[in-house]
């Protein structure tokens, strides 16, 4: 007996990827064992879960969509080990539901992949994370100082994790298929992080202000975005041992955390 499933939500922004190779490729990026918790960010019609609930000891999927949440408890209720959490994965703590260590995935839709993956970076992190989101995003994320595609995007995630492109898919191995190409992400926690959890907040209103003036030279950011005159301006900098004449694009995350360290110390 057929079944009928839950038609894509076009305002979620769902395109259920559905290659199997695609899928498999993903599960193979964040190595799940029998022990390991896996929290899924957006299950849609379970063809992921179905790879990682073989794989895994638990599986806890946060899904959104009111009509995806029941037919997914309908299709793993005999599983036994998957849990269906229908709630805005924004709102969630991923590491409270996940009660212990665990790994996360998710096909994550593309309007809001910046919120879930500066989400996903709060602590508890993920031992390991694998998103598939749009190939753009992707490689701004994974961009070195000075490229063309190197943002805040790209500070703020290199400062606490290691980030790497897994592989290109196309937009054909989705139902139904987006106008973009997507990417599979590995996003790994550093143990080195730039700045202590308790100054990544400020870490982050830094980098993305420094970089709304991308364009600018390092001693017209720091007179802007932290209201210095110029001498307190070029005393910061030459502290942090960054060139006045440098601009955004050009630092390291460990170049911002100078930054913000040396900024704390003039401002005390």
């Amino acid at each position: 007996m057929s079944v009928d499933l839950p038609h894509p939500r076009k305002r979620l922004g769902q395109h259920f990827l559905v290659d199997r190779a695609a899928l498999e490729r993903i599960a193979d990026a964040l190595a799940p064992n029998k022990d390991d918790t896996v929290v899924e960010i957006g299950p849609g019609r379970g063809a992921l879960t179905d790879l990682l609930c073989a794989r895994a000891k638990r599986v806890i999927a946060i899904e959104l969509d009111r009509d995806l949440a029941p037919y997914l408890r309908d299709r793993y209720r005999a599983a036994g080990n998957v849990e269906i959490i229908e709630r805005d994965v924004l709102e969630v703590n991923l590491g409270e539901i996940a009660g212990e260590e665990f790994l996360l995935a998710g096909n994550v839709p593309y309007y809001i992949t910046t919120p879930i993956l500066f989400h996903a970076l709060q602590p508890p992190r993920a031992v390991r994370a694998v998103y598939l989101v749009q190939q753009e995003v992707a490689e701004r994320v994974v961009a070195p100082p000075g490229s063309r595609t190197y943002g805040a995007l790209s500070v703020n995630v290199q400062g606490f994790a290691h980030a790497e492109l897994v592989g290109r898919v196309p937009s054909g191995a989705f139902k139904p298929p987006p106008k973009v190409e997507s990417a599979i992400l590995r996003v790994t926690p550093r143990t080195d992080a730039v700045v202590a959890a308790a100054d990544e907040r400020a870490f982050r209103t830094l980098v993305q202000s420094a970089f709304g003036l991308r364009r600018k030279q390092m001693r017209r950011v720091m007179r802007t975005v932290a209201h210095l005159d110029v001498e307190a301006s070029e005393g910061v900098l030459d502290a942090a041992g960054i060139d006045p004449e440098c601009r955004p694009e050009t630092l390291a995350p460990d170049d911002f955390a100078r930054l913000l360290r040396a900024l704390g110390e003039a401002r005390r």
